[in-house]
């Protein structure tokens, strides 16, 4: 049976800002702090992020409202099908609430529910507090 499960959290940025920087190369790698990240505005296209730990395609965009990529890492076997990610975007109180939904997870999967906070979640409130 996949794994999924929910994280979520309230980044000090404006929902514009946050997801344009999820789906631009530069701006993706500075949030999370990472060497390189390669990604993109359209349906269909491919991204990567960490330096190539993580690959995906790009399934839905809508703008500053969520986006659906499906996403493996390198620590999938060959055989398991990708995962999907699901990310929303609404207005909160000190910026916007991001919550994130990781779907179709091999055996292995729940260790990336601490992976989104540890490398997404807090890099990011650090990176967007500062003013950006």
């Amino acid at each position: 049976m996949a794994l999924s499960f929910t994280v979520s959290t309230t980044i000090p940025a404006g929902k514009e800002t946050i997801y344009n920087a999820w789906l631009d190369s530069k701006q993706h790698a500075l949030m999370i702090g990472t060497g390189s990240a390669i990604g993109s505005h359209k349906v269909g296209d491919t991204f990567m992020a960490h330096d190539g730990y993580i690959t995906g395609t790009n399934d839905e965009l809508v703008p500053y409202s969520k986006i659906v990529q499906r996403w493996r890492s390198t620590e999938f076997k060959e055989s398991d099908e990708d995962s999907v990610i699901t990310v929303t975007f609404e207005d909160a109180s000190g910026g916007t609430l991001v919550t994130l939904i990781h779907s179709n997870l091999p055996p292995h999967g729940m260790q990336y529910e601490t992976g989104w906070v540890i490398h997404y979640f807090e890099p990011m409130k650090e990176y967007f507090g500062d003013g950006r």
